[in-house]
């Protein structure tokens, strides 16, 4: 029996795999939640300095991208070695701390490459083996460094959200979560539905209530789930924004004024829709009917 056999034919094995690969994608994730958005910042500024024609005095910097340089303490510069870069594991044997110069390593480390191996099991769970399962783990990594890097800098970055769109609609091609015309209306309403809002936002008050990444998030998946989803996705999104939004402010006095990014809930209940989605429309239209 082969590998893939043998995945088919048990599915604890499966998920165990698909847990064990969502640790390992999971350390990956946190490079490109720290250097996407440098990335992204040296970018506009040699675009700034190319569109002024402004003359460069200083060096070129170092190669910058999710290969180059090798990881290193930002604190000492010390460059990780194979042991000390284990998902969870070296974190736990270095006791969150740089085994150079004792600086604390962040705990967002261990907690993303849980996150991303729990959310693989589960995707391994639920959908079992097959190009549905495969499809929605390549969306469950992509969710996870647009949410966290929008927390960190209001950004989602097309590098990310734009290919993984057009993922979904190829995947609608064959059908494998939706086929093509709903994905593709999904994908023009989800952008449109949110470009709505904003615009009337925009003209009821004179700010800004969202950014453009948001719109391009839920026409993303529109793309994956069709337009039959968007309505619980946009509800979810809203309801758990709003709580989480209202208790900050009450409960930890944030200021009103700081905008809170949308991002988040718009991936975190586009996850569950893409898993259980039907099972919550059915379950509303059945209470609807009590």
């Amino acid at each position: 029996m082969d590998l893939l056999q043998l995945l088919q034919a048990s599915p604890p094995v499966f998920i165990v795999v698909c847990a064990v690969l969502g640790l390992i994608v999971g350390s990956f994730l946190n490079v490109v939640i720290h250097r996407v958005p440098l990335m992204l910042d040296r970018e506009w500024r040699e675009q700034c300095r190319e569109l002024l024609e402004a003359p460069s005095d200083t060096p070129a910097p170092e190669p910058l991208n999710l290969v180059t340089p090798a990881s290193r303490c930002p604190h000492c510069g010390h460059r990780i070695r194979a042991w000390e870069n284990i998902p969870v594991v070296s974190y736990l044997l270095l006791r969150g701390r740089c085994s150079e110069c004792s600086a604390r390593i962040s705990p967002r480390y261990p907690v993303v490459e849980l996150l991303t191996g729990a959310l693989s099991a589960t995707v391994a769970w639920h959908f079992g083996f097959g190009w549905q399962a495969g499809a929605a783990l390549l969306l469950t990594w992509a969710l996870i460094p647009l949410s966290a890097i929008d927390i960190d800098h209001q950004l989602l970055p097309d590098a990310i959200t734009l290919p993984w769109l057009w993922l979904g609609l190829l995947l609608s091609l064959w059908g494998v979560f939706v086929d093509s015309p709903a994905a593709i209306i999904g994908a023009l309403a989800g952008y449109l539905a949110l470009w709505a809002v904003y615009q009337l936002f925009k003209l009821v008050t004179g700010k800004e209530g969202m950014g453009y990444g948001d719109f391009k998030l839920l026409a993303l998946l529109g793309a994956w789930m069709g337009w039959q989803q968007l309505p619980v996705i946009i509800l979810l999104s809203s309801l758990v924004g709003a709580v989480v939004g209202i208790g900050m402010i009450t409960f930890l006095g944030r200021n009103r004024q700081i905008p809170i990014p949308f991002g988040p809930y718009l991936a975190a209940a586009g996850w569950i829709a893409l898993l259980w989605g039907h099972d919550l429309t059915q379950a509303y239209l059945h209470w609807a009917q009590l």
